[in-house]
């Protein structure tokens, strides 16, 4: 690749630019985006236009993943990260409707992808004070609602064929939440060993993450400033020396209203 070609590129996913931050932003908007189409069409029998519109997801997502490869400095150790490997599935995927049906059920993968928006917080943090006030709830909330689409989407490929209580997303989002929340109304359950150890996960690994949630709701409000001297992050609003090693702090403020 031409080096002025690398170097924009470059610009593009790791700059500090106006138009990089554009991109970035575009780059997340396309995964939620992915990820309503993945859903809605579990509603749906899947014909030629969505097969077609597949085929774009698949390509602009593969666009994305030759970039990614192309900038990493260490591609070995890129191609084993569980978040590339889900591209990897996600791809293979969405552009299945070219040999056939056969792996479709593996769009559900492409959920994964909202993992990827992690590399957006120093900006998010910069362009939204909501966000920068709130960033532990928002970021366990996004955890807590990445597993349940991530493990509906896997309810969804292992039952729908095979369970006629699981025909649609929506039947697999209803087991995942009263799973995840210990309902257990027992109107659908799943089948198989396989649907069994689904539901074991759903509930040990939901559960600690709802708590992990409540938990970070329900403690005193912190703000994030790392000291300089001992590296603790989290320190009171009022906060003028690090409670852990005494340093003075400098925490910046919005002014009073």
């Amino acid at each position: 690749m031409p080096e002025k070609r690398f170097e924009r590129l470059r610009e593009l996913y790791e700059g500090d630019s106006p138009r990089a931050h554009r991109f970035r932003y575009w780059l997340l908007a396309f995964d939620l985006v992915t990820i309503l189409f993945v859903i809605a069409t579990s509603f749906t029998r899947h014909g030629p236009w969505i097969e077609a519109v597949d085929v774009l997801f698949g390509v602009v997502i593969l666009t994305d993943f030759a970039a990614r490869i192309v900038l990493a400095e260490r591609r070995l150790r890129f191609l084993i990260l569980p978040v590339t490997l889900a591209d990897i599935v996600s791809i293979i995927s969405f552009l299945a409707p070219l040999a056939g049906e056969g792996l479709g059920f593996l769009r559900v993968v492409r959920t994964l992808r909202l993992l990827h928006t992690y590399q957006l917080l120093d900006r998010l943090r910069a362009d939204f004070p909501f966000f920068r006030r709130n960033e532990d709830v928002i970021l366990a909330t996004i955890n807590l609602i990445v597993f349940m689409f991530v493990m509906t989407g896997l309810v969804y490929a292992t039952q729908y064929r095979t369970n006629a209580q699981i025909a649609n997303y929506a039947d697999a989002l209803y087991f995942t939440v009263t799973a995840l929340t210990t309902t257990g109304f027992g109107d659908i359950t799943l089948t198989g060993t396989t649907g069994r150890m689904i539901s074991v996960m759903v509930m040990i690994f939901g559960v600690t993450l709802f708590l992990r949630l409540a938990q970070v709701m329900f403690r005193p409000p912190k703000v994030r400033q790392t000291c300089e001297h001992c590296g603790l992050r989290l320190h009171d609003p009022d906060a003028i020396h690090c409670k852990h090693c005494g340093a003075v702090i400098r925490i910046e403020t919005e002014g009073l209203s």
